[in-house]
């Protein structure tokens, strides 16, 4: 016999559904097709009705017929323009329970994007590559954004339900599954997070409450942190962060462009979330990380906060990378204007930051404030030679090694890997891939998407490119290009390149001087004209040759790992072209 929908509403719990919606005069529940009517309090709006535990709802504001996705949608199955889903986290499915967590300084972070990480673009797919990462020694995988964004696929950073995870990555059971993956192969997760904007397609969020304010930054309108009704939008943030990791057990977040958070309250968005995590930390029993990536160069930003700063755990430190790609290749265009010396390189390996309240010609104006190098340890910056971004926002998202010779990328490795700093590699170039990493994009409505196709020509024409050679964001071709060729990891130079990696990785683990944290402790030598450079990490010595000609460098001693065989004197070596040599000096 059927069961009637009487028996059936009946045998159903009823399920509190609760939304934030200032601005309409009315607000009903969709459920499953059934309208409800939703009862106001405040500003928040409440019904509780019987719904199953995947039902499809939304809300329907005024007279406007739409049913809106939930703005802390758990789960978008049909994308960003249609109904939410109901999802919790289901206990049974994780077996992380001795996972204690890891510290993030001084560890080697590798940062992916899932949908180019793999030819099938899923969390599942990514999974079958760890043993991979695990082998090169990394201990946390930082995803590239996984919240839900229009379109199948993209970068991530023009998310509008930040509450829900990507479903053609998997959605969030597939997200379960790769943490869950990690934490089993001891490899902690990052997560990327996007709190300055909302992306254009599917941005349903004003027509419920004041989210964003009257401010702009360079990808649309600023969110509302602190002007009328911020207390309810900063908690928006709050949650949604804490969610990531409380729910889905990730380990901390990478907070994309943290200078674009124009926050004028007494207490920052970045210090309360960073006094939340803090006690979630202590909830949990394991250790939990704030990543910034910012613009500033103010070192604040990672002083904790009882000295005053916002506490975040580290930042991405645009600088070194500077410092180091234009000196290996001689790029100068753009912001590597002050950089391409090394001069330059030394300095900023030494201090952490280049543009420490000088004069920034890129910026016109000066730029940074000086890192106390005695109290802020360099584990708290992150050091790299290429991310999405120094890739991706290449006008053909040409990565070094389309451009640069092996025992270059060597070198590159060789300063950030033997570095005092935390290190991040970005997928693929631990093998020199081929693949570029293009912006791509795939919002489903013509007028956007041609907008986004011409204004990427625009932009890169006005810089002086060819815009014919601009790839289209939009065409598939674009994205397919972008993902990693694995059938290169064990040819050639690739597979003596990824051998290199692992050895700098390996040392980077056994080494204690290499562990040291402190940059009054670290010692440079370098010659501007022969184009070498000498860093000294206490018994060790990591020489790098930059130059196409041979030199002959001050230091000798025990040759640990070296690109190319260097010739070994009693007291200087000689390095071949593109090359560097870690070595144990003599009577240490």
């Amino acid at each position: 016999m059927p069961v009637s929908d009487l028996d059936r509403e009946v045998r159903t719990p009823p399920t509190l559904f609760e939304v934030w919606a200032p601005r309409p005069e009315r607000v009903r529940l969709d459920v499953d097709g059934t309208l409800h009517d939703m009862t106001r309090s405040g500003d928040w709006w409440r019904a509780e009705v019987p719904a199953r535990p995947d039902a499809r709802y939304g809300f329907v504001l005024d007279d406007d017929p739409q049913v809106l996705p939930d703005p802390r949608s758990p789960r978008q199955p049909d994308g960003v323009h249609e109904r939410s889903q109901l999802w919790a986290p289901d206990p049974e499915a994780w077996s992380d329970a001795g996972w204690a967590g890891r510290s993030i300084e001084g560890a080697v972070v590798y940062e992916l994007h899932v949908g180019t990480f793999t030819p099938e673009g899923t969390f599942d797919a990514v999974i079958d590559k760890l043993d991979h990462l695990v082998d090169l020694g990394v201990d946390f995988v930082e995803l590239m954004p996984v919240n839900a964004f229009g379109g199948t696929h993209g970068w991530g950073y023009d998310g509008v339900l930040w509450y829900a995870v990507h479903e053609p990555y998997g959605g969030p059971d597939g997200l379960v599954r790769l943490i869950d993956a990690c934490h089993n192969r001891g490899l902690g997760v990052l997560i990327d997070a996007v709190f300055n904007h909302l992306g254009p397609s599917g941005n349903y969020l004003p027509r419920f409450g004041p989210y964003l304010s009257s401010g702009s930054n360079p990808w649309g309108e600023s969110i509302n942190l602190a002007d009328a009704h911020a207390d309810e939008v900063r908690r928006y943030i709050l949650d949604c962060a804490l969610r990531w990791m409380r729910d889905f057990h990730a380990d901390g977040l990478r907070l994309d462009a943290v200078h674009a958070l124009v926050d004028t309250t007494a207490v920052h968005i970045l210090e309360e979330l960073a006094a939340e995590t803090d006690a979630l930390s202590a909830e949990l029993g394991r250790p939990l990380s704030l990543i910034a990536e910012s613009d500033l160069n103010d070192p604040r930003l990672i002083t904790p906060r009882d000295r005053g700063g916002l506490g975040m755990t580290a930042q991405w430190d645009d600088d070194i990378h500077h410092a180091i790609h234009s000196a290996v290749s001689g790029e100068r265009q753009g912001y590597y204007a002050d950089f391409g010396t090394i001069e330059t390189l030394a300095d900023t390996l030494r201090n952490g930051y280049f543009h420490a309240g000088t004069y920034s010609s890129f910026r016109g104006r000066r730029h940074g404030r000086p890192l106390d190098t005695t109290r802020i340890p360099a584990t708290r910056l992150l050091a790299y030679t290429l991310t999405h971004d120094q890739v991706g926002n290449r006008a053909v998202g040409d990565r070094p090694s389309q451009n640069l010779e092996a025992g270059q990328l060597a070198v590159k490795a060789a300063l950030v890997i033997g570095s005092p700093y935390t290190v991040m590699l970005f997928m693929g170039e631990e093998w020199g891939s081929t693949s570029p990493f293009q912006f791509f994009s795939s919002h489903p409505e013509p007028d956007l998407a041609r907008a986004t196709a011409e204004g990427r020509k625009r932009e890169f024409a006005e810089h002086g490119w060819d815009a014919d050679e601009v790839p289209d964001p939009q065409d598939p071709a674009t994205f397919l290009r972008s993902k990693l060729k694995w059938d290169e990891i064990g040819r050639g130079e690739h597979a003596r390149l990824l051998d290199t990696y692992r050895g700098l990785i390996t040392l980077r683990r056994s080494e204690p001087d290499l562990a040291d944290p402190w940059l009054d402790r670290l010692h440079i030598e370098y010659d501007e004209q022969q184009r070498w450079i000498v860093m000294h990490r206490g018994a060790l010595a990591i020489a790098c040759n930059l130059g196409s000609e041979p030199v002959r460098v001050p230091v000798s001693g025990q040759v640990l790992l070296a690109w190319d065989t260097p010739r070994i004197g009693a007291d200087a070596a000689e390095l071949p072209r593109y090359s560097f040599a870690v070595l144990r000096k003599p009577g240490d």
